[in-house]
């Protein structure tokens, strides 16, 4: 399991567990950023990411991503 920045631009993996305080982990669950849900990291940019999740492109920036952990 690792954080999310960490992943290969392309690379599809699948949400573990989303950390951080109630009302991040809420915000991210209506982005649709559940655990089981297949996360594609599209693009990177100093940390910051483009993914794709559910057919929907979420720009997430690097500390809100590093609360989301993939395998």
């Amino acid at each position: 399991m690792m954080p999310l920045p960490l992943a290969t631009v392309g690379e599809e993996l699948m949400v573990q567990r989303i950390g951080g305080a109630p009302n991040v982990r809420t915000h991210l669950e209506n982005l649709g950023l559940v655990a089981g849900a297949n996360v594609t990291v599209i693009s990177e940019i100093a940390g910051n990411l483009i993914v794709n999740v559910k057919e929907s492109r979420i720009a997430l920036d690097k500390e809100m991503a590093m609360k989301i952990f993939v395998q």
